[in-house]
């Protein structure tokens, strides 16, 4: 099954010059969706995984689907003010400023096993971010799982020393 031809290119979105990829097609049809979670979780389905990080708010598709498939339990990363418990909270730069993610507190144990979903990698600042969070509460980022990579846009190098494993390469 050709994956990418389930992923639509949607130019000028969400500003002008940007092609945006939009998997909401994939999404959409059964068979395309459960062989896309079959790939991601045969990417870590050889290591043990404590906990499945998905990153807000596309990585909330996918990252509770392979935490089931994974015997692992789900956590989110949310952009600032979102979750309702105790937070630490890591900032990073954006083309156009700056964001906020946060995470519980209480999300991930001293040395669990952690892997990090979101559904693109572009360049690299909102999953660098996330490995940090986890870090800080002592978990380790066994890897970082994406539906897609814009490789044009090196985000890859942000990530130096993490693995990484996307579905689609772009």
């Amino acid at each position: 099954m050709d994956l990418a031809s389930y992923i639509r290119d949607i130019e000028d979105f969400p500003k002008a010059g940007v092609i945006f990829k939009d998997i909401t097609p994939l999404l959409s049809d059964p068979k395309a969706l459960n062989k896309a979670c079959d790939v991601l979780c045969g990417f870590a389905g050889h290591m043990h995984v404590d906990k499945v990080v998905g990153v807000d708010s596309r990585g909330f598709i996918f990252a509770p689907l392979l935490a089931s498939r994974l015997g692992a339990g789900f956590v989110p990363v949310r952009k600032s003010g979102k979750l309702p418990h105790t937070t630490i909270s890591e900032s990073y730069e954006l083309e156009y400023g700056s964001e906020i993610l946060e995470i519980h507190t209480d999300a991930i144990k001293e040395g669990e096993k952690v892997l990090v979903h979101d559904d693109v990698l572009a360049t690299g600042g909102t999953a660098n971010a996330v490995c940090k969070l986890i870090e800080k509460l002592g978990g380790e980022v066994v890897q970082c799982n994406f539906l897609i990579e814009l490789t044009f846009l090196n985000g890859a190098e942000k990530l130096n020393g993490y693995q990484i494993e996307a579905l689609l390469q772009y």
